[in-house]
């Protein structure tokens, strides 16, 4: 593959030459090295990339941007039929469902809904501290109530 018909977004064959923690190496077609970095190897959370590819593997690699010098960045994850280039989103936080108190299934929210969920949770908790604190003090919120 000559320089000129590097094409972004086009998908080519690969060879995995090396592999390092934050993505691999791959031989394009025509000499050209590209990286793919390790948040484009699956759709899935990568911990170690070595759990997906090994080197000298031939991979399909999607051509994300290309410089016209040296970097050539590369996805497997976008190359494969009917993958979209947003990543979905897995583990952490899902905002939905109690995050697994057995209150149902999880269901999508966007920021403003968890965030509103996270600040009336947060209250009731502050509120359940208020009163056992309260409590144990005998009841009486400040200085000076029921004294002289």
């Amino acid at each position: 593959m000559a320089e000129e018909e590097i094409v972004v977004g086009s998908v080519v064959d690969g060879v995995v030459t090396g592999i390092t923690r934050f993505g691999a190496f791959v031989l394009l077609p025509g000499g050209k090295t590209g990286l793919v970095h390790i948040s484009e190897v699956a759709d899935s959370y990568v911990n170690d990339i070595k759990d997906f590819v090994k080197e000298q593997d031939q991979v399909k690699v999607k051509i994300l941007s290309y410089d016209g010098n040296q970097k050539i960045a590369l996805s497997i994850r976008q190359a494969k039929p009917g993958a979209s280039a947003v990543r979905p989103r897995s583990g952490g936080f899902s905002g939905g469902g109690g995050g697994g108190h057995g209150r149902g299934p999880a269901r999508p929210q966007n920021f403003e809904d968890r965030l509103a969920r996270f600040m009336k949770e947060s209250e009731d908790k502050q509120a359940d501290l208020r009163r056992h604190h309260d409590s144990r003090r005998g009841g009486h919120r400040g200085r000076g109530e029921g004294s002289l």
